[in-house]
């Protein structure tokens, strides 16, 4: 049995302190039944996410909760690159909302930028993406990584009560509204972690032996 399915029915830490991104993750890793907890709850410390890709940072997170706790750990990386600011914010997406994570601040400062780069919100290449880099390590130090995208455009103002972070200001394709506006499982079905998690379980199906 690979490692991959062996994680079925075990425990698994989220290397997040985040409780939005966890519930998110949980609903989402539901198929594997694993027992998923929070870098929170054990108390792990927040690594420097020094790395220039969304895939370095997500290793870097992963592999420190996979060795501070001994168990095997999932980190995700996600952002949102947003066409009209040169793929900004990116790597720093969280670091727009500042130690408050204040994301009504954040969006805020993304319509700023756009209108001040293009004289105007409405005259602004407001194309975007959320993209999500997956990675599963474990204490001594094989990773396994994914990666999900979805492809949408910024709009404004903010809509919605749901999810977290960027999510009222991000209309996904297809659809007229936004991520906020949308039911969990709704989102579930069209966002980026969804398809980097959708990867993780096909390679987990892939690596189980035939019953």
């Amino acid at each position: 049995m690979s490692r991959l399915s062996a994680l079925r029915g075990g425990k698994l830490v989220l290397a997040s302190h985040n409780p939005g991104k966890l519930r998110e993750f949980r609903a989402l890793l539901a198929p594997l039944s694993v027992a998923l907890v929070g870098a929170d709850e054990l108390g792990l410390p927040e690594p420097e996410e020094s790395g220039s890709s969304f895939a370095d940072n997500a290793r870097i997170k992963a592999l420190a909760a996979a060795r501070a706790s001994g168990l095997p750990a999932l980190a995700d990386d996600s952002g949102l690159a947003v066409a009209g600011l040169g793929g900004a914010p990116g790597i720093h997406s969280a670091r727009w909302a500042g130690p408050e994570k204040d994301f009504t601040a954040a969006m805020r400062r993304l319509r700023e930028e756009l209108s001040d780069r293009s004289g105007g919100f409405e005259a602004a290449d407001r194309r975007a993406a959320f993209v999500c880099a997956l990675c599963l390590a474990w204490p001594d130090g094989e990773v396994r990584e994914f990666e999900g995208r979805v492809e949408g455009e910024i709009v404004w103002p903010p809509r919605g009560e749901g999810g977290f972070g960027y999510d009222p200001v991000f209309v996904p394709e297809g659809e007229e509204r936004t991520f906020a506006e949308m039911t969990a499982a709704e989102k579930a079905a069209l966002s980026h972690r969804a398809r980097a998690v959708a990867a993780l379980l096909a390679a987990a199906r892939a690596d189980s032996p035939p019953s």
